[in-house]
């Protein structure tokens, strides 16, 4: 029942340690479902390849622990500012958060963002200050800046009244103070059934779930994981799905109903009010519907998400070297990828154009775009990809706005002059600027997205490395006027076959290389950057001419500079508006729109 439940989620910045701090609760409170191997194991939350190789939570995922003969059900959240989306949707599950702060770098843009929409929920938040084990840290000051955020964001007295832990979440301990004894998390688990209130249920009324995550699994097909907010169900009772204007959107059998048991889903008999579980057998439903019993006829309320920033087109590859590799090539096959995706995420928008072979999604940032693509890159499609765009609006006046976004940059007090100096080109204002310790210098700037598009790279060149930066949505505002984007032109191939080492020897002081030798090139292809502002044709497929005669220094070894390598997102970041991206499972390239160099050249004159 729901006396003996506690729904909360755990919110912060990202890699202040929600997820370690999870898994700690997981292995303490070992449910008897984890194998050992899993114990063992750093991130069990982390299940995603792309998620265990960036060390990034994209997806919320919900568990369970068993306390004291209650169960606290636990929603890890990411803390990337492109996955907010996922945040705001579980917030409606839980009836409390854990909100974790890093006892050096204290709260960041995202522990604002994410902080601000549990108070608007009405939640209460449990504060944790993580990683005092660091040498920097600095408990005392990150709780007064954590106070002073709450002010600025509102919070009523109760909520400005709470409960405060110290922690380390690797190690697996919580102390409410500093010089308590460090052995485990149960401190946290008792603050959490004494403070984080019992569900407000309504089990009089008939069955009613808001479906908040959509999930897969390869035996049950499409599941729907939600908190039940009236009423209880039975395994093969008959439901309807109900979306937020009132719509019936199909009717259905509960063929499986789960709950949540550390890392594993148990399947149950019946469910009620308050809990969180999860549903199979329905084909339609998904995020924001309402699973409900015939005899209910008013949706659930939803809470509105914060609408998407940025937006890429993605159409079917259609280079000379399309179908090579990947196994998903058709556009009939890339829309039904997108609009699956556009289903389950709603931080994500999908649209075509007339002629469906062109479609653009749209999200918050270019982190969320990316792996996005990524992840449809493993599954074996083969996509041509534009130059990211920000979305502008028009104001109440018909003035143009643009989105704006909070920066915080914590860089080494040498470099702050040039950090300035570079923000102020790309239309930043400074809104705060003051020493946090170790020689380490916090500015704070509002900037347009636009700017702020593969910044993160040239940032870290010209601050040796040092400086750290976090980003999150602040608001629209005017058009702040252009930007100057990438200085240098492109080196592109002339002809189309396999470079070579003799070859790029020779065009080497023309610029730098992004390919090696015995590398399949085509006309068009992006093959390096110019050292000039102009795009360069250039020959990649020439070899040394054969000749009887030997000359001073012609068997010289041929010595190459290792070729430019970079990420998908530094890649989209890079690129201007008349050149795509090829992507396919085993390669990344950089093309031209036009391939033909004639055909650039007469486009060029006409715009």
């Amino acid at each position: 029942m729901s006396g003996d439940i506690r729904n909360i989620a755990i919110i912060a910045h990202v890699d202040h340690g929600k997820t370690t701090l999870t898994d700690a609760l997981l292995k303490q409170c070992d449910s008897g479902l984890m194998k050992e191997s899993d114990k063992d194991s750093e991130l069990l939350m982390d299940t995603g390849d792309l998620e265990k190789e960036r060390g990034i939570t994209i997806l919320a995922k919900p568990t369970s622990v068993q306390y004291k003969k209650t169960r606290i059900n636990i929603i890890d959240t990411p803390g990337h500012a492109d996955f907010g989306g996922e945040v705001e949707r579980v917030l409606d599950m839980a009836d409390g958060v854990l909100l974790l702060i890093d006892s050096a770098e204290g709260p960041m843009p995202q522990t604002k963002f994410v902080l601000g929409k549990a108070l608007a929920q009405g939640l209460n938040p449990i504060v944790i200050i993580n990683k005092i084990d660091r040498s920097d840290s600095r408990p005392d000051d990150v709780l007064n800046e954590v106070f002073d955020l709450f002010v600025a964001l509102d919070a009523n007295d109760d909520q400005l009244d709470f409960p405060v832990l110290y922690a380390v979440g690797r190690d697996g301990w919580c102390a409410k103070e500093l010089d308590d004894p460090r052995e485990n998390v149960k401190p946290l688990l008792d603050l959490i059934l004494s403070h984080v209130p019992t569900p407000k249920v309504f089990i009089q009324k008939p069955f009613a779930m808001l479906a908040t995550l959509l999930d897969s699994d390869p035996y049950l097909g499409r599941c729907l994981i939600g908190r039940v907010m009236q009423g209880s169900a039975n395994v093969n009772e008959t439901v309807k799905v109900i979306n937020l204007k009132g719509e019936t959107i199909e009717s259905g059998r509960l063929t499986k109903l789960l709950k949540f048991d550390g890392i594993t889903r148990i399947a149950v008999n019946q469910v009620s009010a308050g809990e969180i579980i999860c549903i199979a057998g329905l084909e339609k439903a998904t995020v924001s519907d309402t699973i409900c019993l015939p005899s209910v006829s008013e949706p659930l309320k939803s809470t509105p998400i914060d609408p998407p920033t940025m937006s890429v087109t993605i159409s079917v590859n259609d280079s000379p070297l399309a179908g090579l590799e990947g196994k998903k090539v058709t556009s009939t096959l890339i829309r039904e990828r997108l609009l699956a995706e556009a289903e389950s995420n709603v931080a994500i928008s999908f649209t075509e154009n007339p002629n469906k072979d062109a479609f653009e999604i749209s999200g918050r940032g270019e982190l969320q775009l990316g792996v996005l693509i990524e992840q449809m890159r493993r599954e074996g499609f083969e996509l041509t990809i534009g130059r990211p765009r920000v979305l502008l609006k028009e104001d109440s006046n018909g003035k143009t706005t643009e989105p704006i976004e909070e920066v915080i940059i914590d860089v080494d007090e040498e470099y702050s002059s040039s950090v300035i100096d570079g923000m102020n080109k790309r239309k930043g204002e400074m809104i705060d600027m003051r020493t946090v310790g170790a020689g380490k210098t916090r500015l704070i700037f509002h900037a347009p997205s636009r700017g702020l598009i593969g910044y993160q790279g040239k940032l870290l060149t010209e601050t040796r490395g040092t400086a750290v930066i976090n980003r999150v949505f602040h608001s629209y505002d005017l058009y702040k006027g252009d930007i100057q984007s990438r200085k240098n032109g492109a080196l592109v191939s002339a002809e189309t076959g396999t470079s070579v080492a003799f070859a790029i020897f020779k065009l080497q002081e023309r610029g730098s290389m992004f390919i090696g030798p015995q590398v399949k090139v085509y006309q068009g292809m992006i093959v390096g950057q110019n050292n000039r502002d102009n795009d360069l044709d250039i020959n990649l497929i020439k070899g040394k001419a054969l000749t009887n005669m030997r000359a001073a220094g012609s068997d010289k070894a041929v010595v190459l500079t290792p070729p430019k390598k970079m990420s998908l997102e530094e890649i989209m970041a890079y690129i201007k508006d008349d050149e795509l991206i090829e992507v396919t499972p085993n390669n990344l390239r950089l093309r031209k729109r036009f391939l033909c160099p004639h055909e650039r050249k007469r486009r060029s004159k006409e715009i």
